[in-house]
């Protein structure tokens, strides 16, 4: 006995050091370089870096160039021309021709271009905004799971840490008799399980943490953005009736087609116009040489013309183009109509869900977390003195782990709960 009371302190120690080492070998991987991002700075780079948004950018560029040929007027035409009378002998002489023609568009078809081309250009900034709208709100749900990943991974990380201390407990209780070599080993056992789940975890907050890096435009390398903040910052109060008005006024996509309704009426009047004829003015000048023929000689000339070419539109018996354009503009007030009733159930939606997690959210704040750590450390204590089985503690764990994780899963979809409603309220005010 006396050896024994000797022999524990030792060994406790060098458990305890064990332990330690153990688990710093298997705590997360350091191997690549970590940049901190805090959420305000990484938005902002996903605004400028992106390459999707980047790209539908050159949209806006490419209406404005759109707006500009519009407005030009029909090229004209210039005609040259060089004739020879072909009879040498005769002397019959030569001459030359010019000619310019214009078209003259009647109807008003380049207003109706012009008018056409500024509300596409008005469409595109719309279809812009709603694009960048989404992004921000879908890459604010990425940093968010990158956020949770994490805290999973310690949860998992925790776990392994407590089962791979009580495992060594064990060992060196089972040296010295206190417990039987099945107890020891199923201990040792659940910790190695344990520890295959902190790698699954661990490679998953990495993915989530690569994504952000996609996000903003960067190639793969060893660094990785770490993410910063809490989940304490989602807690709003709304009012039902105002974020509906808030969206049926701000919303981008309803703005888009309302604009999309501008479009359809301008070119119902574009096509309405193209169906007037218009006219191709000419103006040309002559010049014959001098006709030598000693039958009939004639002295060189020069003769100015204009004239005026009028189509025949038999096209116009056809009215497809304009009964497409009046379809057009029909669908459109119906789907202008149809995304004014899908924003309205859209954020009806979003704002009972966000009330719902925010009571879950409060319910665990109520002390559920607390309950399950005191029982898991009573099962622990109690093991320990044997108590209780080894059973019962892991029951204990796998209880409190899945208490955190619902937890932590219960922020998130709270969090992630507010930036859908915000996004389908067309607000944002999100920062942590």
């Amino acid at each position: 006995m006396k050896n024994f009371l000797m022999i524990w302190p030792a060994m406790i120690c060098s458990s305890l050091l064990f332990n330690n080492s153990f688990a710093q070998s298997v705590a997360i991987d350091t191997s690549f370089v970590k940049q901190p991002m805090p959420y305000k700075d990484f938005i902002a780079f996903v605004g400028k870096y992106n390459y999707g948004y980047a790209a539908e950018k050159f949209n806006l560029n490419i209406a404005e160039a759109n707006l500009i040929a519009a407005g030009i007027f029909p090229d004209p035409e210039l005609t040259l021309g060089w004739f020879d009378n072909g009879q040498r002998r005769l002397n019959m002489g030569y001459g030359f021709s010019s000619e310019i023609g214009w078209t003259l568009e009647l109807g008003k078809k380049r207003k109706a271009r012009v008018d056409l081309a500024k509300s596409e250009y008005e469409l595109t900034k719309h279809l812009l905004q709603d694009y960048f709208r989404n992004l921000r709100a879908d890459a604010t749900l990425s940093y968010l799971q990158a956020m949770l990943n994490k805290l999973l991974l310690d949860v998992q990380l925790n776990s392994y840490q407590t089962m791979n201390r009580l495992a060594q407990s064990d060992s060196i209780r089972f040296k010295i008799g206190a417990i039987t070599e099945i107890d020891a080993r199923q201990s040792k056992l659940e910790a190695g399980s344990m520890l295959n789940d902190v790698f699954q975890a661990e490679a998953e907050w990495k993915m989530a943490l690569a994504n952000l890096f996609a996000l903003i435009g960067k190639k793969q390398s060893d660094t990785l953005f770490i993410t910063q903040g809490n989940f304490n910052a989602f807690d709003r109060t709304f009012n039902l009736s105002e974020l509906i008005t808030t969206a049926q006024n701000n919303r981008a996509d309803l703005l888009a087609a309302l604009q999309n309704k501008n479009v359809s009426k301008n070119l119902l009047k574009l096509a309405k116009a193209n169906r007037v004829i218009d006219l191709g003015v000419t103006g040309g000048v002559n010049y014959v040489s001098y006709v030598r023929n000693v039958i009939a000689p004639t002295p060189s000339f020069t003769t100015v013309g204009i004239g005026v070419s009028i189509p025949l539109k038999f096209s116009n018996n056809r009215p497809g183009e304009l009964k497409a354009a009046y379809y057009s503009n029909l669908q459109a007030e119906a789907q202008y109509n149809q995304i004014e009733i899908e924003i309205q159930n859209e954020v009806t939606q979003s704002y009972f869900n966000y009330l719902a997690l925010q009571k879950q959210v409060r319910q665990f704040n109520n002390g559920l977390l607390t309950e399950a750590k005191a029982v898991l450390e009573g099962k622990i204590y109690s093991y320990q003195r044997g108590e209780t089985s080894l059973l019962e503690v892991l029951n204990a764990q796998r209880t409190y782990n899945e208490i955190q994780q619902s937890y932590y899963q219960t922020l998130y979809n709270y969090a992630a709960s507010l930036v859908e409603l915000e996004r389908s309220a067309g607000i944002w005010d999100i920062n942590f």
